[in-house]
C-alpha cells in the first residue's frame, strides 16, 4: 500500500501540467519530473540503489512513452496479420476511441511503474 501511494503523490499529486504535456519533449523536464516522482519513496526506503533505479527507469519510461511500444508490441502479437494497424502514437488501431486508448496507456505506464518500484523496494 505505501509503495501505491508514494507512486501516486509523485506521478499525480507533484507532477505539475508542465511536467506532464513536456516530459515527452524534453529530456531536462522529464529527469525533473522523475527526481520530484522519487521524493515520496524516501520515506520507504533510504537504498541509494532502488531509489536510483526508480528515478532512472521513471525518467526513460516516461520521456519515450514505453508504455505505449509495449501497447503496441501485445497488439501486434495479438494480431500479427493486421500489425500495421498498431503503429500509431498509442499502440491501438486509429479506430479504438481515443480516450480509451489513452486510458490503456496510462494503465499500461502505471503497471510498469509499479513493477520496477516493487522489485526496486524489495530487492535493492
Amino acid at each position: 500500500m505505501e509503495q501505491l501511494l508514494a507512486h501516486l503523490v509523485g506521478d499525480y499529486i507533484l507532477q505539475t501540467s508542465h511536467m506532464a504535456e513536456k516530459k515527452i519533449q524534453s529530456m531536462a523536464v522529464a529527469i525533473f519530473h522523475a527526481f520530484v516522482y522519487s521524493l515520496p519513496f524516501l520515506f520507504l526506503t533510504q537504498s541509494p540503489a532502488a531509489l536510483a533505479v526508480i528515478f532512472g527507469t521513471h525518467t526513460i519510461i516516461d520521456r519515450y512513452r514505453l508504455a505505449a511500444y509495449v501497447a503496441r508490441f501485445k497488439n501486434m502479437a495479438g494480431d500479427p496479420r493486421h500489425w500495421q494497424k498498431y503503429v500509431t502514437y498509442t499502440g491501438y488501431k486509429e479506430d479504438t476511441p481515443n480516450w480509451l486508448a489513452v486510458w490503456l496507456v496510462i494503465v499500461t505506464d502505471n503497471t510498469i511503474h509499479l513493477l520496477v518500484n516493487f522489485f526496486s523496494l524489495k530487492y535493492l
